[in-house]
């Protein structure tokens, strides 16, 4: 992770002047999703890089310590040694960015990475996802005890009625509380887009995430409707960009929710690029969330290495 955005006094002169041009998002969003895509080797380096980003994700009902502990040991050798090795990358250490599971299976996970010997980090949701519909007092205790468990990072749901209603001081109170709740685990907050109605309500609400001392701010729980879209992509980039140059410090960000292919992993890479700059390309400041990305990108890298597309037996399960 990069160094910590401390936040800054809620400026709400700066959030109430928000517009964004809806058709000037679409198009930028549509030149991105057009561009040509990389081949051959430099598409096989692309997709290493987005495998360092992945937050390798399990969020079901029927998450049990066994596949919590497959997870862990997926995120610490993602792609096959044998692939990596005809590739001269197989002592490059590379893994995924952390493993993502509910706060009942943070002991779980951090117990596994721990008899593996990886340093790899804990991301657990808190606050009640997906609808962060719970007291405000049941949320900080969920905070609380996902880092006692040992989570190093913190994935919160922003209450999303305080955004539609505009009560944009209360939302800020509760994810400075969110943030001191985190203590030293880093803090990402979920926008739970597919919920806000318009792209200015996720522009001011990526804002305010910001301003509360968010150290990264997410497109979805993965439970909506709608979940990580290019154009919505564009809208919180651009807020990151602008609190950058208004603060000095870099937000970090992370799409989620209905990201499957390596080619849309590409995309995403190649949006962080123009958009901010090369410092969003490295798992410090830009994760992908994701749960069966992995797997596509893994069979993509099979047949750069031997001309031919893997079973998906033929591959570790995630």
């Amino acid at each position: 992770m990069s160094a910590r955005n401390p936040g800054m006094t809620l400026d709400l002169e700066w959030v109430s002047k928000v517009r964004v041009n809806t058709q000037a998002v679409l198009k930028r969003a549509q030149q991105i999703q057009g561009k040509k895509l990389a081949k051959k080797q430099w598409q096989a380096a692309w997709l290493l890089r987005a495998v360092t980003c992945i937050d390798l994700t399990t969020l079901a009902g029927d998450d049990t310590p066994s596949n919590v502990h497959r997870l862990c040991l997926k995120a610490t050798q993602p792609v096959r040694h044998d692939l990596l090795k005809s590739m001269d990358m197989h002592n490059k250490g590379v893994t995924t960015a952390a493993v993502c599971v509910y706060p009942s299976r943070v002991a779980d996970a951090v117990k596994a990475l721990k008899a593996a010997n990886s340093s790899l980090p804990v991301a657990s949701v808190a606050t009640g996802f997906p609808a962060g519909q719970t007291s405000l007092k049941t949320r900080l205790e969920e905070v609380r005890m996902a880092v006692q468990d040992g989570a190093m990072e913190i994935d919160i749901v922003i209450n999303r009625t305080l955004a539609l209603t505009g009560q944009w001081e209360a939302m800020y109170d509760e994810i400075c509380q969110f943030r001191e709740a985190c203590g030293e685990a880093h803090m990402k907050s979920i926008l739970a887009i597919g919920e806000l109605a318009n792209y200015t309500n996720v522009y001011k609400a990526s804002l305010v995430a910001m301003m509360a001392g968010s150290d990264f701010i997410k497109t979805s729980t993965g439970k909506e409707s709608v979940n990580a879209t290019y154009p919505v992509a564009i809208v919180m980039v651009r807020a990151i960009r602008d609190y950058f140059l208004h603060t000095g410090f870099k937000v970090g960000f992370k799409p989620a929710g209905g990201i499957r292919t390596a080619s849309e992993s590409q995309v995403w890479l190649a949006l962080m690029k123009e958009e901010l700059g090369d410092d969003w390309l490295s798992p410090h400041l830009f994760r992908l969330g994701a749960s069966s990305l992995l797997a596509d990108i893994e069979r993509q890298i099979y047949h750069y290495v031997t001309g031919q597309y893997a079973a998906y037996h033929e591959l570790p399960m995630a």
